[in-house]
């Protein structure tokens, strides 16, 4: 089992470094990159001075045609000598309320989408938008690459945040492909407390399950002395040295209601690590 169809979806020139993890990615999954070379149409037309509003509106939907054409020119640009890939793009357009049905539609084939973090000074105005649509609408694991970029040597130690929820799971399941491949795995369990599903011997069953997968895993309970729950995820995996964290994204339907609010938002903004994340 491996990511034969990974996607990327680019919607701001200063994503370099998601292109090159998603084109590591591919390689080392010796799959087939999309790239969706994503111009967003931000007019609206109701907005404007009477017998304006077409006039901007399609000034607005030239604009968000024409950044989609430089990103698929730019693509092509990078990828001009990437011999050993396999890739396609396309330059696509939507109104900044039909962002989410499109990705949602895109990821929805897909096995992987890779993306960069929403937050920060790198980060495209809608990053937020296209997480929440691949995950929720489109029902597919994103791998969240930071600032920094990927390293060349992959993932060889992997902490998963464990929390014993179906979000958790789905995570763990969904990132089969990379924990088999993986030197070690950690199953970090923060204050787990005798009450929850696994009794007084939290992360067993799911230790036994990744090994009979052929994956290296071992458990680690931590007592939690950061502010949140995020910031010990992200302190540990400092502390073993992992180049991943796996983790379920909390929420319900919507990313701004549900999620931006909680851990997975402290972890997409504050994690200097990739993020694989699913529901």
């Amino acid at each position: 089992m491996a990511y034969k169809n990974i996607l990327t979806i680019l919607s701001d020139q200063r994503q370099a470094a998601q292109l090159d993890a998603a084109r590591l990615v591919t390689r080392q999954q010796d799959g087939h990159l999309d790239i969706l070379c994503l111009g967003i149409d931000v007019s609206q037309p109701g907005y404007y001075f009477p017998g304006g509003a077409p006039y901007v509106y399609n000034e607005g939907l030239e604009a968000a045609e024409n950044d989609a054409a430089s990103l698929r020119d730019a693509v092509a640009e990078r990828l001009a000598t990437a011999t050993d890939l396999r890739w396609h793009s396309e330059a696509a357009v939507a109104q900044l309320g039909g962002v989410t049905g499109l990705v949602g539609m895109r990821t929805r084939y897909a096995d992987l989408t890779v993306l960069s973090q929403p937050y920060g000074e790198k980060a495209s105005g809608s990053g937020e938008t296209v997480i929440e649509a691949a995950m929720f609408e489109g029902g597919c694991p994103v791998l969240v690459i930071p600032d920094a970029g990927l390293a060349d040597t992959g993932f060889r130690r992997v902490l998963i945040a464990w929390n014993q929820s179906s979000e958790a799971m789905t995570a763990v399941r969904r990132a089969l492909p990379l924990l088999r491949a993986a030197d070690s795995v950690e199953i970090a369990i923060i204050d787990p407390g005798r009450a929850g599903v696994e009794g007084s011997d939290p992360g067993s069953a799911l230790a036994t399950m990744l090994t009979r997968h052929g994956v290296k895993a071992e458990v680690a309970v931590i007592a939690r002395t950061a502010p949140t729950i995020s910031d010990e995820i992200n302190r540990r995996a400092i502390d073993i040295d992992a180049n991943l964290i796996v983790m379920g994204a909390y929420g319900h339907s919507r990313f701004r209601q549900a999620i931006l609010g909680g851990a997975t938002r402290n972890m997409l903004e504050k994690s200097k690590l990739p993020v694989f994340m699913a529901r």
